[in-house]
């Protein structure tokens, strides 16, 4: 697309999801970049202090409002949302001039859904997943590559290597009890479009989240635009 030549609907929709998610569909066909569904995942601990780090989107779910990705729950964005579970989410799109984000309140999603997504993985990836204990002190690169090994041999498979990387194999492996996935509900979404003279396309979604037995209701999508 050229600059400067996409505008935000006028009047604005009702939700913002349903454009998110076309504009990640358009990403990932577009193949401009190497991750077109990378995200930057902003998190805090109880004491405030924030980190953030990028993460792969696996989902835009329309219907409920919600954007997913997986990870180990131990690593220190898994033990920042047991204590805080909120988080922030940014796309950004250079070649489109389009950007996103997302705040929200953040749940684990169904054993059941991590198990699937866990098997669908190539069993270098699983076997990884297993060997990693995410974001704890490593002695050295060999204390990984033992651990690694450790998991292939566990599993009864070939030890990754470069050479295998591409290797299919049939094998169960099943998911690690610390590693899943992770929703997180949109209770504020903006859009932005880049513009000349940076008159940038501005807008802002919000709603309310209420606790509802196991899970979470919201409340109706409120829209407004903003200066850039």
């Amino acid at each position: 697309m050229e600059l400067y030549n996409d505008l935000l609907p006028d009047p604005l929709p009702t939700e913002p999801m349903a454009l998110a998610a076309a504009w990640l569909a358009t990403a990932l066909a577009a193949r401009q970049q190497p991750n077109p569904d990378s995200m930057v995942l902003a998190t805090a601990a109880a004491s405030g202090q924030p980190s953030a780090r990028v993460v792969l989107c696996k989902e835009i779910d329309v219907e409920l409002g919600r954007v997913s990705f997986v990870t180990n729950y131990d690593s220190r964005k898994g033990r920042e949302l047991a204590e805080n579970a909120r988080a922030a989410l940014v796309f950004h799109w250079d070649h489109v001039h389009r950007q996103i984000r997302v705040e929200g309140v953040v749940v684990k999603s169904p054993a059941a859904e991590s198990d699937a997504y866990f098997e669908t993985r190539n069993w270098q990836r699983r076997i990884g997943a297993w060997a990693s204990a995410q974001s704890q002190p490593l002695r050295s690169r060999e204390q990984l590559n033992q651990a690694l090994r450790a998991a292939a041999d566990r599993f009864a498979t070939p030890h990754p290597t470069p050479d295998n990387s591409g290797q299919a194999l049939e094998v169960h492996i099943p998911r690690p009890p610390f590693w899943g996935g992770y929703y997180v509900w949109a209770d504020a979404v903006e859009l932005w479009i880049e513009g000349a003279a940076r008159i940038h396309e501005r807008a802002r979604w919000t709603r309310s989240l209420t606790t509802a037995g196991a899970g979470l209701r919201s409340g109706p999508w409120s829209a407004t635009r903003l200066q850039p």
